[in-house]
């Protein structure tokens, strides 16, 4: 902006803003007079102002309609006001605001009720924002290195395509769809799993691999021991494959509520790229990482996710880092129709909670 936008012209962008939030529509100068200020002020004004905060870059016209929309720099002006608005409110609207936020507190307490584990409580992070929110959960925490295996499962889908799936003690679920140098068979599949299954349960998820190595090394010295090195051999590979070397030391996203953004009015095309973005987990984590500095507890709102990936153009992140077993964030992502105040009290809160049951500050919240 070229210059600070008036108190007038204030009022008719937050008038703007929240009448798009609530609509999707653009909306002109006489609507406007007639549904946020009772004829109070002029068509005639409002069509003036609006036409100042447009040269301002904060509406923008979607088409050749008299009706205009709030920019991205709009809704940076308009998040920027909440939390100062808050503190300078009226007394009774001051309570007002107290109360929906003590009830929005409660309603996240009872959903946590019961909850023990990191893994558990990120998973039911992610369902809370979404449920929250007109958008998608996000929890990413670091994967325990110390993580056990309870359980692999492999099943053959088509030539050389494999699905397998893991199950560590904690009750993380991986799955993760493999190309193989070479086919195997669904029997060569179950027995591998057997063989893992039987021989490493319990172990830690990053000893398996060195100890597959270290046994394939020792039978391959044995001449009638080749058929146990073999099957050792194609254990390794599926393994090796299914969890990459460091794969304890990755981070694991949990995700929520991608059908809230199904009917997002977008076109196919972006939709498209947007559910490709979200499907890609690693792309999710290296936002996140983008833009949450773990030594920072604010809630920070991002509007221009397309510098970081363009399927990300249309929406905004609303994350905070959460401390939960080491660094993790958790986060709204969602179109810019959103209900700002209560998408940032959840995310600020639930980040809170999380780590306060994570230093014991407070037990986890009985059922």
């Amino acid at each position: 902006m070229a210059k600070p936008i008036t108190t007038r012209q204030r009022e008719i962008l937050t008038a703007i803003i929240e009448s798009y939030i609530s609509t999707g529509e653009p909306i002109s100068s006489g609507t406007l007079a007639q549904s946020a200020f009772a004829n109070a002020m002029s068509s005639a004004t409002i069509r003036h102002e609006m036409a100042e905060l447009a040269d301002a870059g904060l509406l923008e016209q979607p088409h050749t309609s008299a009706g205009r929309i709030p920019s991205a720099e709009a809704f940076r002006l308009y998040v920027s006001q909440l939390t100062s608005t808050a503190t300078s409110l009226p007394g009774p609207s001051r309570a007002d605001f107290q109360m929906h936020r003590e009830a929005l507190h409660a309603k996240i307490d009872t959903s946590f009720a019961g909850l023990a584990g990191a893994s558990a409580l990120l998973e039911r992070t992610s369902h809370v924002l979404a449920a929250l929110s007109s958008g998608v959960g996000l929890a990413i925490g670091a994967a325990a290195s110390t993580d056990l295996l309870e359980h692999i499962h492999f099943s053959r889908l088509t030539l050389r395509r494999v699905l397998a799936v893991v199950v560590t003690r904690s009750g993380m679920v991986r799955d993760r769809v493999l190309t193989l140098d070479q086919d195997l068979s669904s029997v060569q599949l179950e027995t591998a799993a057997n063989f893992l299954n039987e021989h490493f349960r319990g172990w830690n998820i990053d000893r398996v691999r060195s100890e597959l190595a270290r046994r394939i090394d020792h039978e391959r010295s044995a001449y009638q021991q080749l058929a146990d090195a073999q099957l050792a051999s194609d254990a390794n590979d599926l393994w090796s494959r299914t969890v990459p070397p460091g794969a304890g030391q990755q981070q694991s996203v949990y995700i929520d509520g991608v059908v809230n953004l199904i009917g997002l009015p977008a076109d196919r095309d972006r939709l498209r790229a947007m559910l490709s973005a979200l499907e890609e987990k690693q792309r999710l984590i290296e936002l996140l990482n983008a833009y949450i500095d773990t030594s920072e507890q604010s809630v920070r709102v991002i509007f221009d996710l397309e510098q970081q990936d363009p399927g990300m153009a249309g929406l905004v992140l609303i994350a905070a880092p959460a401390q939960i077993s080491g660094d993790s964030a958790v986060a709204i992502l969602g179109p810019k129709r959103m209900n700002y105040e209560s998408a940032i009290n959840a995310v600020g809160y639930v980040a809170q909670l999380l780590h306060r049951i994570d230093t014991g500050d407070i037990a986890p919240l009985s059922p």
